[in-house]
């Protein structure tokens, strides 16, 4: 198995897992294999491949597409510098969104939040985070892992509960923080449950950012919202005669949306629209 499919299967079977970091090891296998066979034959085919490994979450795609037009090595590792360095970025520019003495609710796992989580903590600002467990692979662990390594506070809940949290304690909640996978036209694209958390969180007045890069802007004509194994939720066997779906990622449309956390600074959502026009 070369570099390219052992990275495609890696990232399919989340043992790479976050837009981020998808990624950064999309852009290392492909500058592994141009070192070795250039840009010639089976360069395309190894970009098609990477690119449909995640195919809703857009940064692996735009940077693949930026060095199919550039066709240099330069251009990789140009990508891989702004991709390693751009949570800590994003972090160190934006820090000072988190309060002292609040609650923030995130669902799933980003590195670039648990970064900007991290950064705030560091810098001397006090407070807790509610994190769901994320089913069905609850990915919401390795954020509660991370945090609570830090010595944030971390209370771990239930998925279905996070309304509950958001209702009862709204008057300590100060916002909810999702990571990005695809910024679009529609709306902000992130971990299947993200939508439910963000309508909840407007209706106890809430607010709601999204943290990622820039180059999560997706312009892409439409999106293919990946569907994961059913195997993930249940064994076929026991609902043989039921269609069993899993997807992996919602989206959540802009009205639900406080503001776009990126390298640059917190965007609203007219000022992200107007960048994809």
């Amino acid at each position: 198995m070369g570099i390219i499919e052992k990275t495609v299967e890696d990232i399919r079977s989340l043992k790479i897992q976050g837009a981020r970091s998808v990624a950064i090891a999309g852009l290392k296998a492909l500058k592994e294999f141009v070192e070795e066979n250039g840009f010639g034959k089976g360069f395309e085919r190894a970009c098609r491949l990477l690119e449909s490994s995640r195919p809703t979450a857009v940064a692996l795609y735009n940077g693949i597409e930026n060095v199919k037009k550039k066709k240099s090595l330069e251009e990789i590792d140009k990508l891989l510098y702004y991709f390693e360095n751009v949570a800590p970025l994003i972090a160190s520019q934006n820090y000072k969104l988190i309060k002292k003495n609040s609650t923030i609710l995130t669902h799933c796992h980003s590195s670039v939040v648990v970064e900007l989580l991290k950064t705030a903590w560091n810098k001397g600002i006090k407070f807790r985070v509610i994190t769901t467990e994320t089913r069905p692979l609850l990915q919401g662990k390795i954020t509660a892992k991370e945090l609570s390594e830090a010595g944030i506070p971390v209370v771990y809940t239930d998925d279905v509960a996070a309304g509950h949290f958001l209702q009862m304690h709204k008057r300590k909640i100060s916002m909810v923080l999702f990571g990005i996978d695809s910024i679009r036209k529609e709306g902000v694209v992130n971990k299947v449950g993200s939508y439910v958390l963000a309508v909840f969180a407007k209706e106890n007045k809430i607010p709601v950012y999204f943290v990622g890069e820039l180059l999560k802007i997706d312009r892409r004509r439409e999106i293919d919202i990946e569907e994961r194994n059913p195997e993930e939720i249940i064994r076929e066997k026991e609902l043989p005669k039921v269609r069993i779906e899993n997807p992996a990622f919602d989206t959540t449309p802009w009205k639900y949306v406080t503001g776009i956390v990126t390298e640059k600074k917190v965007l609203k959502p007219a000022q992200v629209m107007r960048t994809m026009r």
